[in-house]
């Protein structure tokens, strides 16, 4: 398998039209789209026309997708995916993390594992300054990985999203982590 980046546990790679199925799994899940949506799923067609071309974008300043396909190494299982993608698509300088995973992944280390591999990697070979990352502000379980990955908290904000969920009316937050940053705690 070729693969983007490898950890002990995590191998992840370029999503590919075959993942479809995967993303539709994880996205019908209520729990995994409680901050994004309120709960509600993806519909298959929306994940097969809208969704995966856009995880399968290439950026200029990389020459490769931004969106990372995890699977677990030891048995093949399909975990989610993250999001390492620069915000400017011909700047590698800041990129924002990401990342979904399947709730049966939830609480045992993948998703800070698979954001300190790609933040290492983004500062280390990929030329990144910056990283940015943001949620719900009520979402503590993706405020504490990114915590634990070396992100600091920057600024709460109100988002114009078209549709309020619930916790919404609290906000989101942003956390960073610069390569200054990242460099003094190594």
């Amino acid at each position: 398998m070729t693969y983007f980046l490898k950890t002990d546990r995590l191998v992840l790679r370029a999503f590919e039209v075959a993942d479809a199925d995967h993303l539709c799994a994880l996205d019908s899940d209520p729990e995994v789209m409680r901050f994004i949506n309120g709960g509600r799923p993806t519909s298959p067609e929306t994940i097969r026309t809208r969704i995966l071309p856009r995880l399968m974008d290439l950026y200029d300043c990389w020459n490769t997708q931004g969106y990372w396909a995890a699977y677990e190494e030891a048995t093949g299982t399909f975990l989610g995916w993250f999001e390492f993608r620069p915000l400017e698509g011909d700047s590698p300088a800041v990129v924002e993390l990401g990342y979904r995973l399947n709730r049966a992944a939830w609480g045992r280390g993948y998703a800070t594992e698979g954001a300190r591999a790609l933040i290492g990697k983004g500062f280390a070979e990929l030329g990144v300054e910056r990283v940015t990352a943001n949620t719900m502000a009520v979402n503590t379980a993706s405020r504490r990985v990114m915590e634990k990955s070396g992100l600091s908290f920057l600024r709460h904000f109100t988002g114009d999203w078209p549709e309020a969920i619930e916790g919404s009316e609290h906000g989101e937050v942003e956390y960073e982590l610069t390569r200054a940053g990242w460099e003094r705690n190594r």
